[in-house]
């Protein structure tokens, strides 16, 4: 979606009640990104959309890009330097390291580059310690960065590298990562944004 330089249009301030809106639609997404929601949407400034080809809304704060929503619709998925900035807040799979130079070349991310020994998916298990957030009990990266209930179909994902710290990628699964495991083969995200992509190198000042 991002492979190639981007064409944008001029940045449009929104008005305060769809900036609410986005906001909770932020918060009910990605509810570990609560504690940073001022930070991320600081009360005082005003978030701006910028239009994209295919339909694609970038939403940004001074000069600052946050998250983006195809068709103005669905799930926000977060930029990656906002996944940078708050990388625990976000449900991560990681892949091996003979999958990052595909992925990085925008390629589709097939499941083999999960399962592999350097891979990592989700491995649900009952914690000890109280809810990490409201509402939603036992969610969040355990000790060794697995997220901690399984991803369905459709869902935002950020994408980790083995022996990598920094995300490499994020988009929306076309497979949930229980159905990753089982079959071991398919496609699981196309069309991320990754690093060095576009929208990476488009410039929103």
């Amino acid at each position: 979606m991002f492979k190639k330089d981007l064409g944008a249009s001029p940045k449009q301030k929104l008005k305060s009640s769809i900036q609410r809106s986005l906001r909770n639609s932020l918060l009910s997404t990605y509810p570990l990104l609560t504690p940073h929601i001022d930070e991320v949407l600081p009360k005082k400034l005003s978030l701006e959309q910028i239009k994209l080809p295919d339909r694609v809304n970038l939403y940004v704060i001074e000069g600052q890009p946050l998250f983006y929503q195809q068709d103005g619709a669905g799930y926000l998925v977060p930029h990656l330097r906002l996944v940078h900035r708050f990388p625990q807040a976000f449900p991560t799979i990681r892949i091996d390291r003979g999958a990052i130079r595909f992925v990085l070349s925008g390629a589709t991310l097939m499941a083999p580059g999960l399962t592999s020994k350097g891979g990592r998916l989700p491995e649900p298990k009952e914690r000890e310690s109280e809810p990490v957030a409201e509402g939603v009990p036992n969610e969040g990266p355990d000790e060794e960065g697995r997220w901690s209930r399984e991803l369905e179909k459709g869902e935002p994902v950020v994408v980790m590298a083995e022996g990598k710290e920094e995300a490499c990628a994020v988009g929306l699964l076309v497979a949930g990562t229980k159905e990753v495991k089982e079959k071991g083969k398919g496609p699981v995200i196309e069309e991320a944004h990754f690093l060095g992509d576009g929208l990476w190198r488009l410039n929103v000042e």
